[in-house]
């Protein structure tokens, strides 16, 4: 083979191998907008991402005693209303009154944690209660937040209670939503989350649909039933007392 006929087969497969990497370009390209167009239908057919979803709230994943002091160094929320029940503490003896409850924790409720203690647990010589204390009303109060036995704790209060401002965590919320909130209210176009955060917790209904759920809030004495669909308060109406 010639020098020159070299050269041009050279350049003839040059040629090719461009034409074939072009090629492969323009069909991944083609296959990259193909999927972002899909994903674009799928997030416009499905509604945005609920920015809920983001909310990170921080924790303190206290693991004994002093780990949990913790919480008296900001102020903390309760995340589920009229689930935990707290009782009269007398700071003299360090001692809570478990034979006569004081209440229910209400939802949101804001509480200033004065200290953590351990106490003696109800029907059990080999276990104690981890306490928190704080006042209301001038009075001293005192919540289970975890229990010990044996040197080993188990603390849940990351579960209970809001170390942050839930203002401040949902402040994507709307103003009349929180308005609804803060006077307790459950309101038509509410989600769960929400509804939770007025009222308290609620026990779910069994259903098979996925769409609706009916909720059953007993809501401090004055039970509410909350249906909602694909997400949203539809129905708020006077519940029935258990």
């Amino acid at each position: 083979m010639s020098p020159e006929l070299k050269q041009r087969v050279q350049i003839f497969l040059v040629v090719l191998i461009i034409i074939a990497v072009a090629r492969t370009g323009w069909i991944l390209w083609q296959r990259h907008v193909s999927d972002e167009q899909e994903n674009a239908k799928k997030q416009a057919a499905n509604g945005p991402l609920n920015p809920d979803y983001y909310v990170t709230p921080k924790k303190l994943y206290p693991y004994d005693l002093k780990s949990a002091k913790q919480l008296t160094e900001q102020p903390v929320w309760v995340k589920e209303g009229y689930k935990y029940t707290y009782y009269p503490f007398n700071p003299a003896t360090r001692r809570s009154d478990f034979k006569h409850d004081a209440g229910t924790l209400a939802p949101l409720e804001k509480l200033n944690i004065k200290e953590v203690v351990l106490d003696a647990s109800p029907g059990s010589k080999d276990q104690r209660q981890v306490m928190a204390v704080f006042e209301k009303d001038g009075k001293t109060y005192a919540f289970p937040i975890g229990a010990e036995k044996g040197g080993d704790y188990k603390i849940y209060s990351d579960e209970m209670l809001f170390i942050e401002d839930p203002k401040e965590l949902y402040k994507h919320w709307p103003a009349d939503v929180w308005q609804a909130v803060d006077n307790h209210q459950v309101k038509p176009g509410m989600n769960e989350l929400q509804a939770d955060f007025a009222v308290g917790m609620g026990v779910p209904e069994a259903s098979s649909d996925p769409e609706t759920k009916t909720v059953n809030y007993p809501n401090g004495g004055k039970p509410l039933t909350v249906v909602y669909r694909n997400g949203k308060a539809a129905e708020v109406k006077p519940g029935t007392a258990s």
